[in-house]
């Protein structure tokens, strides 16, 4: 990666502040969850409050893509991240005064971060390609994509310390502080002023806007072909990690908490030191072509996740060894698929129209993950574990034959080396 990257003041708080904040909330998802589960016991309420949040993001997306893009975008991260600061400070102080969080409020919580998530992420949308040239996208969401992965891994092994140190108040405090700490170091930032703030406001520029955001990704079929390949990568591997995997370690192979862990924790290394290591390598590869690649070696590792799972082929150590490499594998192709992603949208998408083009791609991501983990639990239940692991990798392998040709085609695509 370049140097001179790092070197950037607007990139450096931008990623500085996102870390931050990213850590913070993780520990707080973390320690939420656990705190669910100790108070109820019940997996039903535990899952009602992960998927509570699909809500206020199907109602939510229009208009957060629209202001997204009318409103200036710097001082929308801040006070997004300012929210978030005083909101789950109040939480903090409410559980100080009645020593617990009782269920409806959590979930009112998980809500209102959602909603504020939304904003944020419509706001932010333009910022990077607005404060990075060109030619630094590849290195830019890689960076970002090593801080995410990474402290994705380590905030859960952090929570874990400090919640039986500190609480669910500490946690909820310390993820306030991180809020405010973030929106005190994006104030630094420059971003050009190009957001498009109708002459006024009405719903009748809503509208005008909004459908201008969807005729952009109408005439851009590569734009269509992102939003269908970032779909059947969350349909697929969403409901394979989440459910199937878990179900076959736990249920068909009894692995134990730590076994668990060290699965867990191989396949978030993987997007880690990815990044790090191939980074120079991917960027010499048509952007297209690299997304394709990667996306069809994923459905053949998952493939061959179905045929090891087999009844008879292997044994129950072997199974697990190579779930493990063949995760590991997968890790790597999604990281490259991801970055690539991320860079062919910053590339070819309007900066005046990311907000209301990302949150419907955020969306259309969102809405069908919850949809291959119901099916994939139901396959599970009623038949045995290769059939629906098999008919994930056919069908990511399809989608990817379906998708393939305007990336694989020789368009303004490339990262510059």
């Amino acid at each position: 990666m370049k140097r001179a990257l790092l070197k950037n003041k607007n990139f450096t708080l931008l990623l500085a502040g996102n870390a931050v904040s990213l850590l913070g909330s993780n520990m707080q998802q973390f320690a939420l969850s656990l705190y669910v589960l100790a108070v109820t016991g019940s997996a039903t309420v535990f899952s009602a409050m992960l998927s509570i949040s699909i809500l206020p993001r199907i109602l939510m997306t229009p208009f957060a893509g629209v202001f997204g893009d009318w409103f200036d975008r710097k001082k929308s991260i801040v006070l997004m991240d300012t929210i978030n600061g005083v909101l789950i400070g109040a939480y903090a102080v409410y559980f100080y005064m009645n020593g617990s969080l009782s269920i409806p409020s959590i979930y009112l919580l998980v809500v209102l971060l959602e909603i504020t998530e939304i904003f944020f992420g419509s706001a932010m949308a333009a910022v990077t390609p607005s404060i990075v040239k060109k030619e630094e996208l590849f290195d830019a969401n890689s960076l970002k994509s090593i801080v995410s992965n990474l402290f994705s891994m380590l905030s859960p092994m952090i929570a874990a310390g400090l919640y039986g140190v500190l609480g669910m108040q500490g946690i909820l405090l310390l993820n306030s502080v991180s809020f405010f700490l973030s929106a005190f170091s994006e104030t630094f930032i420059e971003v050009p002023a190009l957001h498009k703030k109708p002459q006024k406001v009405s719903l009748e520029y809503f509208w005008k806007d909004f459908k201008e955001g969807l005729s952009i990704m109408k005439d851009l079929k590569i734009v269509r072909n992102i939003i269908g390949l970032g779909m059947i990568l969350n349909f697929s591997l969403g409901a394979l990690f989440s459910v199937g995997l878990f179900y076959i370690l736990r249920e068909v192979l009894s692995a134990s908490d730590v076994e668990l862990g060290i699965f867990s924790s191989l396949l978030s290394l993987s997007m880690v030191l990815t990044p790090l290591l191939l980074a120079g390598f991917a960027k010499k590869v048509d952007l297209g072509k690299l997304l394709i690649y990667s996306f069809f070696a994923v459905s053949l590792v998952i493939l061959s996740m179905g045929f090891i799972v087999s009844d008879g082929l292997f044994g129950r150590k072997m199974i697990f060894l190579l779930l493990m490499g063949l995760s590991f594998i997968i890790g790597v192709f999604v990281s490259m698929a991801n970055i690539s992603l991320g860079t062919l949208f910053d590339t070819l998408v309007p900066k005046q129209a990311m907000g209301r083009v990302g949150t419907v791609m955020g969306l259309m991501m969102t809405i069908i993950q919850p949809v291959g983990q119901v099916l994939m639990g139901i396959g599970m239940d009623t038949l045995k574990p290769q059939y629906p692991i098999l008919v994930a990798g056919a069908i990511m392998a399809i989608g990817v034959l379906y998708y393939k040709k305007p990336f694989l085609a020789k368009v303004e695509v490339k990262a510059a080396s």
